[in-house]
């Protein structure tokens, strides 16, 4: 006699251990890497502070894109920050 099979729920839960792919972040985990409310987060993405794709009502984060981001502290490299001083000295 032979074990029955467990039923499709069960099998989906162990093949796929979280909804979200290894390769996107949710809005959650980037809130608690920020120690920021989820609310903000959203805000960050609306104004363009944080890198996502909206797509209808969904916020797509990759986790490349979010590290890269976490990494320069948010600068983009095509916005010239660095290259001018922020002071000038006058003799």
């Amino acid at each position: 006699m032979s074990d029955p099979l467990p039923d499709s729920d069960c099998v989906r839960r162990q093949e796929v251990p979280s909804a979200q792919p290894n390769n996107r972040m949710t809005v959650l985990e980037i809130a608690t890497r920020l120690s920021i409310g989820r609310m903000a987060v959203y805000a960050m993405l609306e104004q363009g502070l944080l890198p996502g794709i909206r797509l209808r009502r969904r916020w797509i984060i990759t986790r490349h894109a979010y590290e890269q981001w976490e990494r320069t502290c948010g600068r983009r490299a095509d916005a010239g920050l660095g290259s001018q001083p922020e002071v000038t000295v006058l003799n």
